[in-house]
């Protein structure tokens, strides 16, 4: 019998047969898949024609659509539904990947020809696309040690094997703590608490196997039992265990994996000629060095800080009238704040969440991208691979366009976090392809599923990161949707976050769970009022992260992650009642994988251009302006990483923002 993950599949929009694949399924398809793309470069390196941009640098497009289907299939489910036989797989997997991927960086005869390619690049025709994706490629070898002989080309082999090895196991630490730890509360416990929580915490009792409500350490039940319960021991309890993910001790302990990560990424960058770790990753980002990146994060940091002192004092002064000595604590924080919120904007999230529906925050994402590019979703009933997942057909004009898969629910299996990932990206060569995007967030579930704020912002963020995908309209999957510099990426993502906050956008989606009303006017202008609430801590916990990511990079690596972190936060002044938003133990942005290594910053720089690039609607006049969301989607959606940031940003608004309008946006404007 053929295995399912090597085949063709003639499913609808050519989507993996999920309800046809198991687990026993992938290690073999992986080893036949490995050694097809290992042919298939082997035949490209030795072919006996001079070589061309056709038989060199396409051929290395075309090649390897075996291995990636086996891959995007895995990845899916390994990230969102795991299961001790599929981490067990990616452990297995991680190292063998590695390997491949450094063969083929470091195979000699291979790298020639594409260098020949280049050096022949002014008189071969080539079009603006194909010398893009030319650089790119030759760039991409270089970075990776192709140049590299001897013994320092047999090291970089064995670092990046190793690194592979490291950021899997930091993320099975990770998932294994979130997923163990949770804690059981009685019913005199849930006093004071909401009924979304209490329904929230009575759905993770059930899926534990517990008698009754527990709290666990995913994001979308932790922070709202912070928000509202009375009990300060409780709090503590759940804060501590929240901020103690992957530094418990034993063998789901990251410390020692974090460092030798720290350790090894530097080591690979000086075989490669540069001072450190963060110099080699910033070299292709839009900042480029990271003095410019600190430059933007002390520029937000210093009115932040001081806004959270401020608000700090608010705080601890409610606390005393609460008759609770002693000082304000991260596990008091999102507590009086939300106090805090009611009382100021008379807002109260348990009466805003029913006006929060999922599905209606789905159809408000929808809605927004049928005015802005003409897309239509329909609803259609596919095998997935898990019975939480959904899947719409998006068309435009009738013609299809992408399968989008949306994965709302928090459950042990997934990891935390809200992503998007595309099973099959866009392209035009070697044949025309449609992209299957996934949305994967971690809301509480519950019938009806009701979001909070920051719910519904993730959604419409991840949505944006989805249309960077659907709509691209690029030759070469290589620079395909969001193949674009790291410190660029977010920006469709964020810039999407803002038609959340259109009145009439709410207005027609925001209604009420139980009665269909929509949102009242008083209750609407009050949440936008609110937009910038608590903006002093959001900014704090996020650019501390950012700052303490830069360091462990920036220079030699340090022996003892968790001291350096303490240093550059004492230095930072950080207000004792704020965390980092990821401590190092549990930073997988950093430390799952090289993708936001050097580059957690990359949210705020994105911000500087989404904040920016928002405002050009408003300066037409309208949110929905036909002239400007097609300039937005000539500009940025549909060209990948076909040109340098930069450029596309220009195109799109004529010059490159200053810092302004995201301390404007968020509320921390002298």
């Amino acid at each position: 019998m053929t295995n399912p993950l090597l085949a063709s599949w003639d499913t609808p929009f050519g989507l993996a047969p999920f309800d046809r694949i198991s687990d026993e399924d992938f290690a073999p398809a992986l080893d036949t898949a490995l050694a097809a793309h290992r042919d298939e470069i082997a035949a490209i390196a030795a072919n006996p024609d001079p070589a061309t941009f056709a038989n060199t640098i396409a051929a290395l497009e075309a090649a390897g659509h075996g291995l990636n289907q086996v891959l995007s299939v895995f990845f899916t489910v390994a990230g969102a539904d795991s299961n001790p036989r599929r981490e067990e797989l990616q452990r297995a997997f991680s190292p063998k990947l590695a390997a491949h991927y450094a063969e083929i960086t470091a195979n000699k005869a291979l790298f020639a020809r594409v260098e020949a390619v280049w050096q022949g690049r002014d008189s071969a025709g080539l079009s603006d696309e194909e010398a893009r994706v030319l650089m790119l490629t030759r760039r991409g070898f270089l970075r990776s040690g192709a140049a590299l002989s001897g013994d320092a080309d047999a090291r970089m082999k064995a670092i990046k094997g190793r690194l592979a090895e490291l950021g899997t196991a930091f993320t099975q630490n990770l998932l294994a703590d979130e997923r163990d730890w949770f804690m059981d509360l009685s019913d005199a416990d849930l006093d004071g608490l909401p009924g979304f929580v209490i329904a929230a915490a009575r759905a993770a009792g059930a899926e534990k196997g517990r008698p009754g409500p527990v709290v666990t350490l995913s994001r979308s039940l932790i922070v709202p039992f912070l928000q509202f319960s009375p009990r300060r021991d409780l709090r503590e309890r759940a804060f501590r265990a929240w901020a103690a993910r992957g530094a418990n001790g034993g063998a789901t302990d990251n410390r020692a994996i974090a460092a030798e990560i720290l350790s090894l990424r530097q080591e690979r960058a000086g075989l490669l000629g540069y001072d450190s770790f963060a110099a080699y990753k910033l070299e292709t980002e839009m900042a480029g060095t990271p003095a410019e990146v600190r430059d933007l994060l002390m520029a937000v940091w210093t009115p932040a800080r001081a806004r959270a002192e401020a608000d700090a004092q608010v705080l601890q002064a409610m606390m005393a009238a609460d008759g609770v000595n002693g000082p304000l604590e991260p596990w008091d924080w999102r507590y009086y704040a939300e106090q805090r919120r009611r009382a100021d904007h008379d807002l109260d999230e348990a009466a805003l969440k029913p006006f929060l529906q999922l599905d209606r925050m789905i159809e408000a994402a929808f809605a927004c991208a049928n005015r802005l590019f003409g897309l239509d979703f329909r609803a259609v009933d596919l095998p997935l691979y898990h019975p939480d997942a959904r899947a719409w057909e998006v068309t435009r004009g009738g013609t299809h366009v992408a399968l989008f898969i949306g994965d709302y629910f928090a459950r042990g299996s997934k990891r935390s976090g809200a992503w998007c990932s595309a099973m099959r990206s866009q392209a035009k060569f070697p044949e025309p392809q449609a992209p299957i995007v996934i949305n994967v967030c971690n809301f509480a579930k519950s019938d009806p599923a009701l979001l909070s704020w920051d719910d519904a912002r993730t959604l419409f963020h991840e949505f944006g990161h989805a249309l960077h995908q659907m709509l691209s309209d690029v030759t070469y999957e290589s620079i395909s949707g969001t193949s674009v510099a790291r410190d660029f990426v977010e920006l469709p993502s964020q810039l999407y976050e803002h038609w959340l906050e259109v009145p009439q956008v709410l207005s027609e989606f925001a209604t009420h769970a139980d009665t269909g009303e929509p949102m009242p006017q008083d209750m609407l202008q009050r949440l936008l009022a609110a937009s910038t609430f608590d903006m002093g801590f959001q900014t704090v916990e996020y650019v501390a992260s950012a700052l303490v990511d830069l360091a462990f990079h920036e220079g030699a690596a340090p022996a003892d992650p968790m001291a350096l972190q303490d240093a550059v936060l004492a230095d930072l002044g950080l207000p004792r009642a704020i965390t980092m938003r990821h401590a190092t133990p549990h930073f997988a942005h950093v430390f799952a994988g090289d993708g936001y290594s050097s580059g957690y910053y990359s949210y705020m720089w994105s911000e500087v251009m989404d904040a920016d690039a928002f405002a050009a609607f408003h300066e037409a006049g309208d949110p929905f302006d036909p002239a400007t969301a097609r300039a937005l989607e000539d500009h940025i959606l549909s060209s990948g990483g076909s040109r340098e940031a930069e450029e596309l940003y220009t195109a799109f608004r004529g010059r490159m923002p200053g810092v302004d309008a995201l301390l404007k946006g968020r509320g921390l404007a002298a």
